[in-house]
C-alpha cells in the first residue's frame, strides 16, 4: 500500500464551513434551540467531523427504516446502523419539516444548525432527520493535546509516512494481554498503531473515562514512540454487536486506519468479549463480507492465556500442551482492586494500576451514600442523625446530612408535597449526595423518598461515582401513628393533608435494600450498630 486507505464513500466529509460561521450564529438568535447532552453532542461531532462520511447530517425516517431493512444509504452503499438526533425534549416534538433549529450545548454554546427534513416518534423519545451545518466543535476542556479529527491525524500519518495503520478502539483500560496482542499485531501486519480510546463523555456525567485516558497515557510510553500514535475517539456509547462493530470499522476508516482490532474486552458478566467468538457467531460479520463491505480488515482478539512456562501471552490455540496457564477474569479484577489485592505482575503493569486505583480507590477509600427510606415517623431521622455522629466521632472521612426537613427547608424550599415535588425534592437530595460520594466523602440522607423509580434512579446517579447503601426503615404504620408528635397522620385520615405518603398515597416498599430496620422495639444504638456492621462487611470502613 503506498497510501493511507481512502475515507469511506471516497471523500471525508467536513460540515464545518468557518466562511458561514458567524452567518449561521446571527441566524440562530432568531431560531429555536435544542440543548443537547453530553452523548448528543458526541453523535454530533462525529457527523461534523467527518467520522461518520459520507453522512452530511442526520438519517429521515425512510433512511433509517432503508438501514435497518437493507444496511444500505440512499446511494445503495452498506450502512449497518441508523444515525438520528434522539430527543425527549418538548421542542423537539413541535418541530416541523423544513424547520431550521439551531443545536447547542448545555451552556447555550452554538454548535449547528440542523434543517429538520422529518420528525418521529419512537417509545417516548423524538428523533430528527435533516441536513446538518456546523459552527464548531463541542469544546472539550479535558485532554485538549490528545484530541484530532479524522483530517488531523491522516495529516499526521501522511508526515510521519504511514501507510498502513491499525486501530485499537477501547473502551477499557488496556493491560498486558492486550498490550502485547496489540504490539504483535501492528509487527505482523507491517504496521502503525493508533491507539484511540473510546472517551466520549462530559467531565460532569461521565467522570470514570479520566481513568481511562490516563491509564492508557501511562502505557503509551511502553510502546515504540515512532510507530505509535494516541488519540481519544469522540464517539457515544453504543451496545455491543455485529453492527455496532461494521460501524467502527466505517470510523476507523474514515481515520485512516486500514485494519482494526475487534474484542478484547470484557462484558458485564466478567467474561471476555474475544473478536473471533464475534465472527464466528454471526455469518454477516464474516471477515470477508466486512472487507468487502467497507474495505477495513478486521483482526479478531483470540483467546489469550498467559503461560507461564515462557513468561508471555498467548492465544489459548497457539499454547503448548502441558504448560501452566494463568488467567483473571474481569470480576476477579474489580474484586481484588475494590479490595485493595494483589493484582498479578503477569496481569497489568504497575503504572496502569496506579490511575486505576486513583480512579476506584478500594472502598475503604471512596465516598459513599446511605439512603435511609420509610414512612413518616419511623424513625429515619434519629438514625441518620446517630449514624452521622458515630461516623464523625471516627472520622477520617466528611460526613454531611441530608435530612428531609433540613433539605425541604434550605434547597426545597419552593415546593409543595404533591407527588411531582416530592420527586423533585429526593431528585435534588441525590443530586447533592452523588456530589458528595464524587468527592470521597459520605452523604447521609434521610427523605421518606416513597417512590420506588426515583430511588433506582437516585441509585443509578450515585452508583456511578461511589457506594450506595439503601436502608428500608420498615417501621409499621401503627407504630408510626403511635409516634406521631405533629399529629400527621390524625391530620391526613381527617382529610387536612392530601397526599400523605401511608395514609391517601401510596408507600413503594423498596425491592432490594442492603439492610431493613423495624425500629418498633430496637434501641437506637442497636440500629446503628447493624448499619456500622454493614458498612464494615461491604468494605466501606475499616
Amino acid at each position: 500500500m503506498n497510501q493511507l486507505i481512502a475515507p469511506y464513500g471516497g471523500t471525508l466529509v467536513n460540515l464545518i464551513d468557518p466562511a458561514k460561521g458567524e452567518a449561521l450564529r446571527r441566524e440562530a438568535f432568531g431560531l429555536p434551540s435544542l440543548d443537547l447532552d453530553w452523548q448528543q453532542q458526541c453523535e454530533l461531532e462525529m457527523l461534523m467531523n467527518g467520522a461518520y462520511s459520507p453522512l452530511t447530517g442526520f438519517m429521515s425516517r425512510a433512511q433509517c427504516a432503508r438501514v435497518e431493512a437493507d444496511r444500505q444509504l440512499d446511494d445503495g452503499s452498506f450502512w449497518p446502523l441508523p444515525v438520528t438526533l434522539a430527543s425527549r425534549q418538548k421542542a423537539a416534538a413541535g418541530l416541523k419539516p423544513g424547520a431550521r433549529v439551531a443545536l447547542r450545548d448545555g451552556e447555550g454554546f452554538m454548535l449547528a444548525v440542523l434543517t429538520v427534513s422529518d420528525v418521529w416518534e419512537v417509545d417516548g423519545t423524538w428523533h430528527l432527520g435533516g441536513a446538518v451545518e456546523g459552527v464548531a466543535l463541542p469544546p472539550h476542556p479535558d485532554f485538549s493535546g490528545l484530541r484530532a479529527t479524522p483530517a488531523e491525524l491522516r495529516a499526521l500519518f501522511a508526515r510521519r509516512g504511514w501507510r498502513r495503520v491499525v486501530a485499537w478502539q477501547a473502551r477499557q483500560p488496556m493491560h498486558r494481554a492486550q498490550f502485547e496482542f496489540c504490539l504483535k499485531c501492528a509487527i505482523e501486519n507491517e504496521a502503525n498503531l493508533l491507539l484511540h480510546p473510546q472517551a466520549g463523555g462530559d467531565i460532569t456525567e461521565a467522570p470514570a473515562y479520566f481513568g481511562l485516558v490516563r491509564s492508557f497515557i501511562a502505557i503509551r510510553e511502553r510502546f515504540p514512540a515512532a510507530s505509535t500514535q494516541l488519540s481519544l475517539l469522540p464517539v457515544p456509547p453504543r451496545e455491543a454487536g455485529v453492527h455496532a462493530l461494521q460501524l467502527r470499522a466505517i470510523v476507523a476508516r474514515n481515520y485512516g486506519c486500514s485494519l482494526l482490532i475487534a474484542g478484547g474486552e470484557h462484558q458485564a458478566d466478567g467474561d471476555c468479549r474475544r473478536g473471533e467468538d464475534l465472527v464466528q457467531a454471526e455469518a454477516e460479520a464474516s471477515l470477508t463480507e466486512l472487507a468487502g463491505r467497507i474495505g477495513v480488515r478486521l483482526i479478531p482478539y483470540p483467546r489469550m492465556v498467559y503461560v507461564e512456562d515462557r513468561a508471555e501471552y498467548l492465544p489459548e490455540s497457539a499454547a503448548p500442551a502441558g504448560s501452566r496457564l494463568l488467567t483473571l477474569n474481569e470480576e476477579e479484577f474489580r474484586r481484588r482492586m475494590q479490595a485493595g489485592l494483589k493484582i498479578p505482575e503477569w496481569y497489568s503493569f504497575p503504572e496502569v494500576l496506579a490511575e486505576l486505583h486513583r480512579q476506584n480507590p478500594p472502598r475503604e477509600c471512596q465516598g459513599f451514600t446511605v439512603f435511609f427510606t420509610g414512612l413518616s415517623g419511623s424513625g429515619k431521622s434519629t438514625l441518620a442523625r446517630a449514624l452521622a455522629a458515630r461516623l464523625m466521632e471516627m472520622g477520617g472521612r466528611s460526613v454531611t446530612l441530608l435530612d428531609g426537613d433540613i433539605v425541604r427547608r434550605n434547597l426545597s424550599s419552593e415546593l409543595g408535597f404533591s407527588k411531582a415535588h416530592r420527586d423533585i425534592n429526593v431528585r435534588r437530595i441525590g443530586f447533592v449526595a452523588s456530589e458528595i460520594t464524587k468527592n470521597r466523602g459520605i452523604a447521609i440522607c434521610a427523605p421518606i423518598g416513597p417512590y420506588r423509580q426515583t430511588r433506582r434512579d437516585v441509585r443509578a446517579m450515585i452508583e456511578a461515582v461511589g457506594g450506595f447503601v439503601e436502608v428500608y426503615v420498615s417501621t409499621p404504620i401503627a407504630t408510626c401513628e403511635s409516634r406521631d408528635r405533629k399529629g400527621l397522620y390524625a391530620k391526613a385520615r381527617a382529610g387536612l393533608i392530601p397526599e400523605f405518603t401511608g395514609v391517601s398515597d401510596p408507600y413503594e416498599v423498596p425491592e432490594r435494600p442492603e439492610l431493613a430496620i423495624d425500629t418498633t422495639g430496637l434501641g437506637i444504638d442497636e440500629a446503628v450498630q447493624q448499619i456500622l456492621l454493614k458498612l464494615e462487611h461491604e468494605g466501606y470502613l475499616r
